[in-house]
């Protein structure tokens, strides 16, 4: 394992993306980056290019405006990768699975690694998420070398 892979597996960075949630999973997970959870301790570090990423945090349910977004921010981040699907709207549409516009959760666009439940989830949910995706990550690194 060479040196850069090494530090991207100890040293993940995520990218967060709403789909057009009700911003409650938003909350959370930006709680989780606050002295109280404090995440980059661990190394996180959350970041707004997508081409730095090695973890992507899904939120809200995903309608055909932002379906085409998400695949491209998917797209965008480098091998390998990590999805995290985070609260009810993000693993299956939620409360609004059944409307018009809405193609579903996540998976539905892109390929899911990680389904954090709950509406809306927890900090120590999406930590406990977010650590879950640190194992796959490291097990594709691990496989790709």
């Amino acid at each position: 394992m060479d040196l850069v892979t090494k530090a991207r597996s100890k040293s993940p960075w995520i990218i967060h993306c709403n789909c057009g949630a009700c911003n409650g999973c938003d909350i959370e997970t930006l709680a989780c980056l606050t002295p109280v959870y404090d995440v980059e301790r661990f190394g996180v570090v959350n970041v707004g290019n997508p081409k730095h990423a090695d973890i992507l945090l899904v939120t809200g349910t995903v309608n055909h405006r932002n379906e085409r977004v998400l695949r491209n921010i998917y797209e965008q981040m480098p091998e390998p990768k990590v999805v995290i699907a985070i609260g009810a709207c993000g693993c299956s549409g939620g409360i609004f699975k059944d409307c018009y516009n809405v193609v579903g959760g996540a998976d539905k666009v892109v390929p899911v690694d990680v389904y954090v439940p709950g509406c809306a989830a927890k900090p120590e949910a999406i930590i406990d998420g977010v650590v879950l995706g640190i194992e796959k990550y490291n097990k594709k690194v691990q496989s790709a070398s």
